[in-house]
């Protein structure tokens, strides 16, 4: 796909989303949902496909234009962001790369559309960063497998028709792909969170849910190890970028404030501390693109070392979101903690991508134990 294909596609998409995204963004997080026609403008410009293959329907963007693509929509609203890195990387790259031919051609077609919505079924009330505990069973019986058990804190579970669902048979864990109209799930939408209010999470109940064996995505007993692991990979790359596109709307709404703000008679962006804050931003939202482009270019190399870059990049870029945002917030002051303005929003999403797709603790201890293999110096003797 040449690269002025690629940039057409960017720059339309950036054109909807500061048109008609940005401005409702903070009534989908009051509302608590994210409406339909946002997610049939996405699929009609063919967004929710954007990185996969066009013999599915996708536009093959590769990964450094997808990146782009998701800081255009996440700067615009972070719900609708969500649904890239759920829908589109968690559960269409995996299929992508992992499934069947005969599932490619079933479910890929349906979500380039829209047509289906598909959420990652990982995370469950006593189950998170140790996803190799999960407590949802499955049993062989005859020609199908039969799930119980209840996942949580599942996005987009509340309209999806598609569940990626990680369950286990003792220490066996295995990956399925589970159809909303299987007899015998539910879901229970939740409401009240800190952040990503419009993603439409939910509790997703499984009792004795029947699933085909053809719906088994990758090999039995690969569910965690294979499955699980590609998913987050995918995950972590969009959400890399989501941090970065936190950080570039905190800016912007943080030097547009300051040039307007007066205080003591002159704009607040004269005081040399605003300026010290809007410097740090600058800088570590430019650091913070840079690991991700270097990600997106080792991903297309199809290097070993994009795994570690990836982690890396979603640590470093979470942080740093969250830092902008409170700086955000800071330069604001009293209206920066009112949901009147962007950033008060802003902040509250920037702590989420510390928590998914893997918590910064997790991620400094994966970064910490590549370091000590790699960096460690021997004696010469």
């Amino acid at each position: 796909m040449s690269d002025a294909y690629q940039q057409s596609v960017i720059e339309q998409a950036e054109a909807y989303a500061e048109k008609v995204i940005r401005p409702q963004a903070g009534q989908f997080d009051r509302q608590e949902s994210l409406p339909r026609e946002i997610i049939d403008g996405l699929a009609s410009r063919g967004l929710l496909g954007a990185p996969l293959p066009v013999q599915y329907g996708g536009l093959g963007l590769d990964p450094l234009f997808y990146g782009k693509l998701t800081e255009i929509i996440g700067k615009a609203c972070c719900s609708t962001r969500s649904l890239l890195t759920v829908h589109t990387s968690l559960v269409g790259e995996t299929l992508a790369k992992l499934g069947t031919p005969a599932q490619r051609e079933r479910f890929l077609p349906d979500l380039v559309k829209g047509s289906r919505i598909a959420c990652f079924a990982l995370s469950e009330p006593k189950v998170g960063t140790d996803a190799t505990s999960v407590k949802t069973r499955f049993e062989k019986q005859g020609d199908v497998y039969v799930l119980n058990g209840r996942k949580k804190w599942i996005s987009f579970a509340g309209i999806a028709d598609l569940y990626l669902v990680i369950a286990a048979d003792g220490d066996t864990v295995s990956a399925f792909l589970v159809e909303r109209t299987a007899p015998g799930l539910s879901v229970k939408p939740m409401s009240g969170l800190l952040g990503n209010r419009a993603a439409h999470l939910a509790e997703v109940f499984f009792d004795n849910v029947e699933v085909p064996a053809e719906n088994v995505l990758g090999r039995m007993g690969t569910g965690f190890s294979f499955v699980a692991n590609t998913a987050l990979f995918y995950g972590r790359y969009s959400i890399a970028w989501a941090g970065v596109a936190i950080g570039q709307a905190a800016l912007e709404e943080m030097v547009g404030y300051a040039c307007e703000r007066e205080q003591f008679g002159q704009k607040i962006g004269e005081f040399q501390l605003v300026k010290g804050m809007i410097a740090d931003a600058v800088t570590q939202i430019h650091a913070a693109r840079a690991l991700c482009e270097r990600s997106g270019r080792l991903r297309m190399a199809g290097d070993d070392d994009a795994v570690m870059e990836v982690n890396m990049a979603k640590y470093f870029c979470s942080k740093m979101a969250l830092q902008v945002a409170a700086n955000a917030v800071q330069v604001f002051g009293g209206n920066g903690c009112w949901n009147e303005y962007p950033v008060e929003r802003l902040f509250r999403e920037s702590k989420i991508l510390e928590v998914i797709e893997g918590t910064s603790q997790v991620q400094q201890v994966m970064i910490a134990n590549h370091g000590m293999r790699r960096y460690r110096r021997h004696k010469v003797v």
